[in-house]
């Protein structure tokens, strides 16, 4: 449909919905009506406007519109059929306005009332309301209706609340499909190409032993040392992709396993850690890690607590130690990269690391889509 047909259309359609609205004002009190109802509207105003339509409003929003919608699409709607209507009206009075009875002949100009009896009325006065009425139909029309169009999508608009949390629910659900496509692709590596490198290292050790000294033999014990970086490197990779050992132990185990390898004797609490988001888990192991790893190299520390838990959606994990403090993220002890992880998933980072000790790292992560355990 041309777009000016389509606006002239849409403000006829604007009519005949505001009378169903105001027919089903009381049904429309019921919240799933009116939401269905207005989201109706909404994609038919974002359709004539060529917008897309995301979000959804809320009750009182939806309450809104029926109200305006009433007040002011009606008479838009009804401007837009009486134009029309006597366009058409004109159209047969210049015709045949002789074919009606004399006391019943159309009328043009109704404010007014001019009565066509003759053919110099007919064709005069047809002419002229045809043309003005034309003309506010072709140039006053396509405005109206893009204005009223902006204002349904203006009135149905989601709330900031409502937009964030779509907003949040969007991003939860990209890192949660992130996170599980980094569990691939770690099997993947794991089970596939270091599989293969451990084989062919395997390979070139018996090619190396049975074939002594000579060129051969060193090009295949360069290619042995060669194959063993590569599989180091590999290794190096699949830790920074997805830890091999939260897929095989969970966060419990892997932590655990952390705290009993950190160099310096660590308490641990581990508290309410079911089902969490696999990026979740993953930064948490990470920023544990490198806390850990920061309190065997700069702290001077000879004991260090971990603290776990999760509840009301949030996933809380604090280091502390009794070492030197004086933590300076200037002097890359690995804080800038924690923040990074941490912000990745909407989450704060707090450092409390005076000169002379204690030092405490706090993070927080919201983990809203899987329920933590009881």
């Amino acid at each position: 449909m041309p777009i000016r047909m389509r606006d002239r259309a849409f403000l006829l359609g604007t009519l005949v919905t505001a009378v169903a609205t105001a027919l089903a004002l009381p049904v429309l009190l019921a919240p799933a009506a009116a939401r269905g109802w207005a989201g109706w509207h909404r994609r038919r105003a974002a359709g004539l406007l060529g917008v897309p339509v995301g979000g959804r409003p809320d009750g009182w929003r939806n309450l809104a519109w029926a109200f305006t919608h009433v007040a002011v699409g009606f008479p838009l709607g009804l401007a837009a059929l009486v134009c029309l209507g006597n366009v058409l009206v004109a159209a047969v009075a210049m015709s045949l306005w002789w074919a009606f009875p004399a006391d019943g002949r159309p009328t043009l100009f109704s404010v007014f009332d001019v009565h066509v009896n003759d053919w110099a009325t007919a064709l005069v006065g047809g002419s002229v309301q045809i043309a003005v009425l034309g003309a506010v139909v072709w140039w006053a029309f396509p405005p109206l209706a893009r204005l009223y169009a902006r204002l349904c999508l203006a009135i149905l608009a989601p709330s900031a609340r409502e937009r964030i949390e779509v907003l949040t629910q969007s991003r939860v659900g990209v890192v949660d499909a992130h996170g599980a496509e980094l569990q691939r692709i770690e099997r993947d590596l794991h089970d596939g190409t270091q599989a293969r490198l451990v084989a062919i290292a395997m390979q070139l050790g018996l090619a190396r032993e049975s074939l002594g000294d000579g060129p051969a033999a060193t090009l295949i014990r360069q290619a042995h040392e060669t194959t063993e970086e590569a599989m180091a490197e590999l290794r190096s990779v699949l830790q920074t992709i997805y830890p091999p050992i939260l897929a095989d132990r969970g966060l419990d185990g892997a932590l655990s396993a952390l705290a009993a390898r950190a160099g310096v004797p660590v308490r641990t609490e581990l508290a309410g850690l079911g089902a969490l988001p696999a990026a979740a888990e993953a930064v948490a192991y990470y920023v544990i890690a490198e806390a850990l790893a920061n309190v065997a190299k700069h702290a001077a520390a000879t004991r260090a607590s971990l603290r776990v838990a999760c509840a009301g959606g949030v996933l809380s994990v604090e280091v502390a130690d009794d070492g030197r403090g004086g933590a300076d993220e200037a002097r890359g002890t690995g804080i800038a990269g924690i923040r990074r992880r941490v912000a990745a998933l909407d989450g704060d980072v707090r450092l409390v690391s005076p000169p002379g000790g204690p030092t405490t790292l706090t993070v927080r992560l919201p983990v809203q889509e899987v329920p933590c355990a009881s």
